[in-house]
């Protein structure tokens, strides 16, 4: 942890993480019949179904993968803010199956608010996260702007084969969550000053837990669609691969890991509004059972930062999977649910 800003950045922010997206529905609108440019075999994965990153083929092997990814402070610490941010940004080229090799900084700043020693610790906050990674940092753009914002134009490498799409999910298949759901509860209590050190303890493990063990499932044949599970929540991103597969997700609540306080905060009625936004966005395609209903929502929608990848793999093998990746690291990988014909649509049960 690095030493603490004279300004505690989340009270220069709206919102924070991933919380800061737009919601579904906005996002949806403001895509509608946009020209995308003219068609190419080369662009393998683009904006057709809402995927982690864009997949251009460079020959008949080799593939190329960018995206981007940038928020407002979730948490105080200014290293932490960087680490997060990097972590988050990088996880898109994992979800696609592929290894992130370079990055650039997006970098938005109120410097007539922050000192530029914590700016500097932000960047070297997510200068040592890309590290970690193997990732060469390799330049950026900076603007001066109202409220902090940070992270990451992430560039990486697959094999076209190994691209890992969130539309692959069959029938038959079973669903397996990587890392446990509560980000946005706890990015909320730090906000209210109600979270305790060991509680931001466990989120900043989860979030600074490099999604590696993508690039390791894209080489997987009977792994069929990854995505990570950020913004829009576990709802929202698992009927995202609903949707791009045209089939039904059932989960079952009792399997989804969940940070140790999460439910407690969830029961009280702590909610962020990136939550209410998303179910107002999605929640005609979501069931949820009757008992709990209210506290069950919220736990569905928070939004994750850096959350974890939701993996859909030929159900036999789901046990080996989550084995294989509860052995690089993710302790809280569980199999969730599975998927089946039907509607494009998520059931909780």
């Amino acid at each position: 942890m690095s030493e603490p800003s004279p300004v505690r950045l989340t009270s220069l922010a709206h919102g924070g993480g991933c919380g800061c997206k737009l919601a579904p529905a906005v996002l949806q609108k403001l895509l509608a019949d946009q020209s995308m440019g003219p068609a190419s075999p080369e662009l393998l994965v683009g904006l057709e179904t809402g995927d982690d990153a864009a997949v251009w083929r460079i020959d008949d092997e080799h593939c190329v993968i960018a995206t981007t990814d940038f928020f407002m402070p979730m948490v105080d610490d200014p290293r932490d803010f960087g680490r997060i941010a990097a972590a988050n940004a990088l996880s898109d080229v994992y979800a696609m199956g592929g290894r992130p090799i370079m990055a650039l900084a997006v970098l938005g700043m109120p410097l007539d608010k922050l000192p530029v020693e914590t700016v500097r610790e932000i960047l070297a906050g997510g200068a040592s996260l890309c590290a970690e990674a193997g990732v060469r940092v390799a330049g950026g753009h900076s603007i001066d702007s109202p409220e902090p914002i940070y992270g990451l134009v992430a560039i990486g490498l697959c094999r076209a084969a190994e691209v890992r799409r969130n539309s692959g999910a069959k029938p038959g298949d079973a669903l397996i969550l990587t890392k446990a759901l509560g980000v946005g509860l706890y990015s909320a209590a730090i906000k209210k000053g109600v979270l305790p050190p060991d509680a931001y303890a466990e989120m900043i493990a989860s979030t600074t837990l490099l999604n590696r063990v993508g690039a390791t499932l894209g080489r997987e044949p009977r792994v069929h669609g990854v995505t990570d599970v950020t913004g829009f929540g576990l709802a929202g991103h698992a009927l995202e691969m609903a949707r791009g597969g045209g089939v039904t997700l059932e989960i079952e609540l009792a399997r989804v890991p969940l940070f140790a306080q999460a439910e407690g905060f969830a029961r009280a009625g702590l909610a962020t509004g990136a939550s209410t936004r998303n179910w107002a966005s999605y929640g005609a395609d979501v069931a949820l059972p009757a008992a709990g209903a209210d506290w069950t929502r919220v736990l569905v929608t928070d939004p994750q930062t850096s959350g974890g990848l939701l993996v859909a793999c030929e159900g036999a093998d789901a046990p080996r999977l989550r084995a294989m990746i509860e052995a690089e690291g993710f302790a809280r990988a569980a199999i969730i649910g599975s998927v089946a014909e039907g509607p494009a649509q998520v059931r909780f049960i």
